[in-house]
């Protein structure tokens, strides 16, 4: 998949290549310029952005991420794309595209009735 034709030759023509993340998306900043974007490995989809480089893109930080810039806080968990619509996606039980099997009710719902 990668990029569009027009995005391909912008990216030849006025485009750095500034590095690349873990997943293999490549990070472009302009030859002469202000503008930074990203290249998606596979499918294009935001979430599979880690937070490092999501910063840069979006100029929260002038210093390009790197493998031992990149530091991970004692509660941060390992950077996961959006799973949604792929096999791995979380159904919950009762969900028409998990198992159909809902948890019997416990009795503390009370269902509202008109007067």
């Amino acid at each position: 998949m990668g990029a569009t034709i027009g995005t391909r030759l912008m990216t030849w023509w006025k485009g750095k290549l500034v590095g690349e993340d873990q997943f293999g998306n490549r990070y472009y900043a302009e030859k002469a310029g202000d503008r930074r974007w990203v290249i998606y490995q596979g499918m294009p989809e935001a979430s599979k952005v880690p937070p490092a480089w999501h910063a840069w893109l979006h100029y929260t930080t002038d210093e390009v991420p790197s493998a031992d810039s990149a530091y991970a806080q004692s509660w941060e968990q390992t950077h996961i794309p959006n799973l949604t619509g792929t096999t791995a996606a979380y159904r919950p039980s009762g969900s028409l595209a998990g198992d159909g099997k809902r948890d019997a009710a416990t009795g503390d719902y009370e269902a509202w009735r008109p007067e």
